[in-house]
């Protein structure tokens, strides 16, 4: 497997690279990682986690996380209801209901499970409005982003052999015909 995790690690930072290009992320802002490690080693989601795989997927996004300042939280799987691994630094900073749980791999997944054991102080969510998203083996982040979510597209369509994908968010447009979205000198004034 260290071949094929290899290649992996070397697919998912082009991943990252098109994430950071197109989203901008920074201390403020919240990453949903969803990831299926069985879906990157071929296999069916939820039949196969691998913490190898998950232990490169973490430290990738960590290095991410040291570079812009974002913070992350990792997808459980649905057993769980898709609850979320974030450190309890984010859950207080955001005003976040913690839920009682201790993902394993199967219940939560080897990804979740991985992140709850190596982050400093992790505690359990149940909900979050993220600020961008990369999911990993269709894992369906959706309900965990704000409104409005944004597609990114990067040149790695998989990681492995789990298909990926990515969103970055944008807040919504509102109003009607006579609404306005930029600031220009002839629309501020009465």
């Amino acid at each position: 497997m260290s071949n094929d995790l290899n290649g992996w690690k070397e697919q998912l930072k082009i991943v990252l690279s098109d994430l950071k290009k197109q989203a901008t992320l920074s201390a403020s802002q919240v990453l949903v990682i969803g990831c299926s490690t069985s879906e990157v080693i071929g296999e069916r989601i939820g039949t196969s986690g691998t913490i190898e795989v998950a232990e490169m997927i973490f430290t990738e996004c960590a290095l991410l996380q040291k570079e812009t300042g974002v913070q992350l939280a990792f997808q459980c799987c649905e057993h769980l209801n898709r609850a979320l691994v974030v450190e309890q630094e984010t859950a207080a900073k955001l005003g976040l209901e913690l839920v009682s749980v201790i993902p394993a791999q199967t219940a939560g997944g080897a990804m979740a499970t991985y992140a709850y054991k190596h982050f400093k102080n992790p505690v359990m969510v149940e909900f979050i409005k993220a600020d961008a998203g990369i999911d990993i083996g269709d894992t369906f982040i959706g309900m965990h982003l704000k409104h409005v979510a944004v597609p990114i597209r990067s040149s790695v369509k998989n990681i492995g052999q789990a298909h990926v994908t990515m969103a970055k968010t944008r807040p919504k447009l509102i109003g009607g015909a006579r609404a306005i979205y930029t600031a220009e000198k002839e629309n501020l004034s009465c």
